[in-house]
């Protein structure tokens, strides 16, 4: 036992050194690739394509992957792409990031700013812009396919680079799937994402494990009554009360019918209804989304929606063959990211020596949602961590100044920095699994 100690402390000290001159190659060839990323990035940000449209997006980064000397395959599961590196032995990694933008009119007042207009599904004229971070999600994808082909040396296995569409209407993963990415390409040991973090400062990452982000919902409530004349009210059956009543109950799920130790959110995003002042409508429209993180708490919530709808409408004197339509968009349905414990504890340490400690920082579970759970809920059940990359200027952090968020017209990343983070620590992240 003696003789193996001062072996095992050698062994140590080798992969401890190895490991530091990995983080020193990585620290250098960030550096190096950071001008032409940013010119990557701030072309995508002026770029962006609504979700099931990233057509010019999925064509400019493929080719990058391809560049990086990764076979690409495009059109899997609408606009997404699969890019693979094979280097010997070893496990398979994939890393993910998303497309597409949102329909926002972008008030930065950047020079790069989104100055893209268009007609959305509904024939709508809408702005269109990288609100959520995508554009950060996407260079630092590049990036890290960058450096990782030229540290070959550092590493055995294979490199899966997933570019996804669709993640802002919650149809884009389950599209991959569903076109044989777990079939047609090598099946991950470990799947890893990043997510910009509008309310952290660039430089610094947090990582959660186990439950991270909510599952989502979303829901059309039609409500609908017997139409006439606003003077004659009580001719009518009038669906905008209902609507309001409904709402107003709506309010009760979380409040009185879930264990308040368990997280949920019911909201009601939208209402439509009638055509003019004095005209009572035959019904008014609601668009609904539902947050939650256990499978039960969701069950409950969608019965509580469809029980407190009817009973609204039956108590208004509303007809049986009149009740409320409750429509789920099954589609449209995600689970929450749960971040596997094990894996998430390599992610953290192969980040933090990157980062330093000090830039290391726990996060808190969120009631947002991403479709990248989806991944992890498939029969293969394959591992998956997505962690936060913070990307907004210290000196706005520490002053205190109330900061845009996600999905806000007004956010906008502090480029440098925040790349630079994303690329190191999904770099670090890597290798450090392409090193166990």
């Amino acid at each position: 036992m003696l003789r193996i100690l001062p072996l095992v402390m050698a062994l140590r000290i080798a992969m401890q050194s190895l490991q530091a001159a990995s983080d020193a190659e990585i620290r250098s060839l960030t550096d190096r690739e950071i001008q032409s990323l940013l010119t990557l990035y701030t072309g995508l940000h002026s770029n962006p394509e609504l979700s099931l449209r990233e057509v010019n997006t999925a064509a400019r980064l493929s080719k990058e992957l391809e560049s990086a000397g990764f076979s690409v395959t495009r059109n899997v599961g609408g606009h997404g792409f699969v890019g693979v590196l094979k280097n010997g032995d070893g496990p398979v990694i994939m890393v993910r990031t998303d497309l597409d933008g949102l329909p926002v009119v972008e008030e930065t007042g950047l020079d790069y700013a989104s100055r893209i207009r268009t007609k959305d599904v509904q024939g709508r004229d809408v702005g269109v812009m990288h609100a959520c971070g995508h554009d950060i999600h996407m260079t630092c994808f590049i990036g890290t396919a960058r450096l990782l082909s030229q540290m070959k040396q550092r590493w055995r296995g294979t490199l899966l680079m997933v570019a996804q569409p669709a993640e802002e209407i919650s149809v884009g993963s389950k599209a991959m799937l569903k076109d044989g990415l777990f079939q047609r390409f090598p099946l991950p040991d470990y799947m890893l994402a990043l997510h910009s973090d509008a309310s952290l400062e660039a430089g610094k990452v947090r990582l959660r494990p186990g439950d991270a982000l909510a599952g989502t919902d979303t829901l059309d409530v039609t409500i609908r009554g017997v139409s006439g004349h606003g003077a004659y009210a009580y001719t009518t059956k009038d669906p905008v009360v209902l609507a309001a009543q409904t709402v107003l109950a709506f309010q009760t799920i979380v409040s009185r019918e879930i264990p308040a130790v368990e997280p949920a959110v019911v909201t009601v995003g939208s209402i439509h209804g009638g055509a003019k002042h004095n005209i009572i409508p035959d019904e008014v429209r609601l668009e609904m989304t539902i947050r939650y993180y256990s499978d039960a708490v969701r069950e409950r919530i969608l019965s509580s929606i469809d029980r407190i709808a009817k009973g609204v409408a039956a108590t208004g004197g509303v007809p049986k063959e009149l009740e409320p339509l409750v429509k789920l968009r099954d589609h449209e349905s995600i689970p929450p990211v749960y971040n596997t414990p094990e894996l998430t504890g390599r992610v953290s340490a192969s980040i933090e020596g990157i980062l330093g400690k000090e830039n290391m920082l726990p996060a808190d579970k969120v009631m947002g949602g991403e479709d990248f759970g989806v991944f992890g809920r498939t029969p293969e059940k394959r591992p998956l961590c997505l962690f936060w990359l913070g990307a907004v200027d210290p000196q706005k952090v520490r002053g205190g100044a109330a900061l845009p968020s996600l999905h806000s017209s007004r956010f906008a990343p502090l480029p440098e920095p925040t790349i630079k983070t994303g690329v190191k620590a999904m770099t670090a992240a890597v290798m450090g699994l392409f090193a166990n």
